[in-house]
């Protein structure tokens, strides 16, 4: 349920395996548009879940429903899936970052699934709010200090620690790295789990991109930023722990870090 914070609004809710925080500040949204915003991230969990037995992707996955016959959404979702596998080289692939090879959009979907909300938000008004899904952030505007939304980016090998603060206005953020669920990140092109990075925080414009990019980055490795720097530079920047703990980051991400 939503509740009163100060002047805004802010709605905490248990969804895609992760906690989703929507922080709004005004001019504010009606309740019922934050109802519908968490109804549409459950409706996405129930047909992308790779868990839920009866989900479309699982079904896909045990070959009961072409991909012919799914869902709209489904089918824009492996599109786009497809399209960032040529566009990384094959660091990000929903079809063979598994070990058995069969299609797990996992990696695009949460990101997706956020920025779709947020443009139930715009659609409804909202100009200032914060969707934060477990670390991958769309904000809008301002937050109620007046100044663009501060994001932390969680230390890797202390958990109450961060490595930067970024301030973020009209972007996204994401983050991929290994020290919530081991090396869960393989590089699709080897099969191998990916080496060189603890951790990398993409900035973008999108989240469903960005989320994607910095799967991709990660898997790279210490190569990923200069991959991201050359050929997405423009609108993406990076910010990375390296194995032998170093901090490293492209030349875009100083337009965020925040140096207190």
């Amino acid at each position: 349920m939503s509740v009163q914070v100060a002047a805004g609004l802010r709605w905490v809710e248990h969804v895609m395996g992760t906690t989703v925080s929507i922080q709004v500040e005004p001019p504010l949204v009606p309740d019922e548009i934050l109802r519908e915003v968490v109804a549409g991230l459950h409706d996405v969990d129930a047909r992308f879940s790779t868990y839920k037995p009866d989900s479309e992707i699982s079904r896909l996955m045990r070959g009961e429903l072409s991909e012919a016959d799914a869902s709209p959404d489904v089918r824009h979702v492996i599109a786009a899936c497809e399209h960032l596998a040529i566009a990384t080289g094959g660091a990000f692939d929903a079809r063979h970052h598994r070990a058995d090879g069969r299609l797990d959009p996992s990696g695009f979907v949460k990101g997706w699934a956020i920025e779709e909300a947020a443009w139930q938000l715009d659609a409804a008004g909202g100009r200032n709010y914060c969707i934060n899904a477990g670390g991958d952030v769309a904000a809008r505007g301002l937050a109620a200090t007046g100044q663009p939304w501060r994001v932390g980016i969680r230390h890797p090998d202390q958990a109450d620690r961060v490595a930067a603060v970024l301030a973020i206005s009209d972007r996204a953020v994401a983050t991929s790295g290994n020290y919530e669920r081991g090396e869960h990140i393989t590089d699709p092109r080897t099969g191998r789990a990916a080496t060189g990075l603890r951790s990398v925080t993409v900035v973008g414009p999108r989240l469903a991109f960005t989320d994607a990019y910095a799967t991709a980055v990660y898997a790279m490795g210490l190569d990923g930023l200069t991959w991201l720097a050359t050929e997405r530079g423009n609108d993406y920047a990076a910010y990375a722990m390296t194995d032998d703990s170093r901090a490293i980051w492209t030349e875009g991400m100083e337009t965020y870090l925040i140096r207190d």
